[in-house]
């Protein structure tokens, strides 16, 4: 489990291990096996509406809209995935995808969205969405081409997003486009209701750790421009500050899935004969355990220096965050790695919680920015620091 003394490093205070004792208690016993049976978009509606009838939910939205602390706070939002992840992906993935989708609105949104949607959020009665990617614009979000076109008093929004978690259930998505028709070129941001005439759920398609994910489809898609969030062309700005919040949380996950696979290891191994002793007796099975730990430790340190800063220091946090989530989802893939290994032909067998460890990882190593795109950020960064170009 969640090494405790890592809480008792200065990043932290008695909120925040209050959280991780809680949040473990509630989710110990409801994610005993790790797997999933039946529809997964049923099973993360159910998840959404759990982790919002126990509270869990209020910290991914400020106090004033119902939430458990005045404004969003990095490093719970990192104990809360960690401990989440330890015990079951998909509740992760609801967790975040909250947070997420939502975050533009408590960033940037005027009185009256966050007074429309927050509260829903955090109860779990709407479940949130975020409508970056493209077919031909992941990583670079600058190639998007989704066009939303003034009218008066609303925009039409035109294109395709795809990659879109929680599509297909999600109440509300906050969507990324470029403007036309406008006083000022650039990107915009803005709430689309699941319901606005013109926007349809045009695909979805299955990943390897199942969660609800599609393509999303805007034909004359109007909506006032009250659902704008911040002012004309600041949509990247609206896109990254998100990120920079929740991008450290990322890493958290991949911690927490790291932490589920070690101690999966040490089980194993204790309990598996071999050559007249135990595997875990072996000098190459601590070897790879004290590796392991060693990962786990760093990833730890990474994330929540990372989110200290932003919570804290109210620093930017675009290298540290990125370094948190490049090293953390890494060394988490490492880490499962080689805990199935240790397991052997078990590791593999589908239904093994390692298994279904091994297939959650993968994805946090691309979303919200791969790892080559957190190397190239982390060295444009590093380098605008080491030449003077921040003075």
């Amino acid at each position: 489990m969640f090494n405790p003394e890592i809480l008792e490093l200065p990043f932290f205070n008695e909120g925040h291990r209050t959280l991780h004792d809680g949040l473990h208690a509630w989710a110990r016993p409801r994610f005993a096996h790790r797997t999933h049976v039946g529809d997964v978009d049923a099973l993360c509606q159910g998840i959404v509406r759990d982790l919002g009838q126990a509270g869990w939910l209020r910290y991914t939205v400020p106090e004033a809209f119902g939430g458990a602390l005045p404004e969003l706070d990095s490093r719970s939002l990192c104990v809360a995935r960690q401990t989440l992840g330890y015990y079951d992906g998909l509740a992760d993935f609801a967790f975040a995808m909250q947070g997420l989708g939502s975050g533009p609105i408590a960033l940037f949104g005027s009185d009256a969205l966050k007074r429309s949607y927050l509260p829903k959020v955090a109860t779990g009665e709407a479940i949130a969405a975020f409508a970056l990617s493209e077919p031909d614009a992941g990583s670079d979000a600058a190639a998007m081409t989704t066009r939303a076109t003034r009218r008066g008093a609303a925009y039409r929004l035109n294109g395709v997003k795809t990659w879109i978690s929680n599509a297909g259930i999600a109440d509300f998505y906050t969507v990324f486009a470029r403007l036309e028709g406008d006083e000022v070129e650039g990107f915009g941001a803005f709430v689309v209701d699941a319901n606005a005439p013109g926007l349809s759920v045009s695909e979805r398609f299955d990943v390897c750790a199942p969660h609800p994910i599609g393509t999303l489809t805007f034909t004359d898609c109007e909506i006032p421009a009250t659902q704008r969030l911040a002012n004309p062309g600041q949509g990247f700005k609206v896109a990254l500050q998100n990120l920079d919040v929740f991008r450290a949380s990322v890493g958290a996950a991949a911690l927490g899935f790291a932490e589920a696979a070690l101690d999966l290891a040490i089980d194993r191994s204790a309990s598996r004969s071999m050559f007249g002793a135990t595997l875990l007796d072996l000098q190459m099975t601590q070897a790879a355990i004290g590796d392991m730990s060693t990962e786990i430790d760093a990833s730890a340190l990474l994330v929540y220096r990372a989110a200290w800063e932003r919570d804290v220091r109210k620093q930017r946090t675009t290298r540290s965050a990125a370094m948190a989530k490049l090293f953390a989802t890494e060394a988490a893939q490492r880490v499962i790695d080689r805990s199935l290994q240790l397991h052997g032909g078990l590791g593999v067998r589908v239904g093994h919680p390692l298994e279904m460890l091994y297939r959650e990882i993968r994805a946090l190593r691309i979303y919200e920015g791969a790892t080559e795109v957190q190397q190239v950020v982390i060295a444009r960064e590093t380098i605008k620091t080491r030449t003077g170009e921040n003075q």
